[in-house]
């Protein structure tokens, strides 16, 4: 595919999704000018391969409109010097057009897929307990849960992990809207304290479980540094 028509698609997927070139670059484990300088210069020619697959899945698009192979070319990519991964090696998981709130509440919204995040494989088996089809990522809105998570970040959602409830962070659904919150589960009675990291925030001792519907197990956090 010729380096120019690349160059113009991603100036425009970046324009679309409302991203900026050195955040795009950080992503990527680059300096802040890489993608500019891909972008407008040509600097490098082209894009490596991981620095593609990588575009492509945050992009949610084909890695061949990237000047990718099509799929179904299995090929071995270096992932960072003297570790090499194939394709297959990597799960998507999809960041959606939700939040949940760190506060008093965040609509669920419609949970289509903004874009699609590639994680190692082997990764994603150590934190989590279900299928990789039952992640997702989601934003945190509010402040309810300082420290531990900030506004603005972005935490992966095990929903296979929400039957077995035990000490930790987990998003809840009440009524329409949609809470990151910490429960801790009393280990004679099985009843639930739902609380916030934020002192100034309220908290809930002696919850029924059954008064209480869980969506999953928050098993990481990423956030963008400042």
């Amino acid at each position: 595919m010729d380096s120019i028509a690349i160059r113009k698609r991603l100036d425009e997927l970046i324009a679309s999704h409302g991203e900026d070139y050195a955040s795009l670059s950080r992503r990527l484990g680059r300096n802040p000018t890489y993608i500019q300088q891909f972008v407008k210069r040509g600097v490098p020619r082209r894009l490596s391969e991981t620095d593609r697959r990588v575009l492509a899945a945050h992009f949610g698009i084909a890695e061949r409109l990237l000047g990718g192979p099509d799929e179904g070319n299995s090929r071995a990519v270096v992932a960072r010097p003297g570790l090499v991964q194939r394709a297959d090696d990597y799960v998507l998981i999809p960041r959606l057009a939700v939040g949940a709130s760190a506060g008093s509440g965040a609509e669920a919204g419609d949970e289509s897929a903004l874009a699609a995040l590639a994680f190692q494989a082997n990764w994603v088996r150590s934190v989590a307990t279900g299928r990789p089809e039952a992640l997702s990522v989601i934003g945190v809105e509010g402040d309810s849960m300082l420290p531990t998570l900030a506004d603005g970040d972005h935490i992966l959602v095990d929903t296979d992990d929400r039957e077995r409830l035990r000490d930790g962070i987990y998003v809840l659904r009440t009524d329409d809207a949609l809470l990151v919150k910490r429960l801790s589960v009393n280990p004679a009675t099985r009843r639930l304290a739902i609380r916030s990291d934020n002192d100034a925030y309220p908290s809930w001792d002696d919850c029924d479980p059954a008064g209480v519907v869980v969506i999953g197990r928050v098993v990481w956090v990423g956030r963008r540094l400042n």
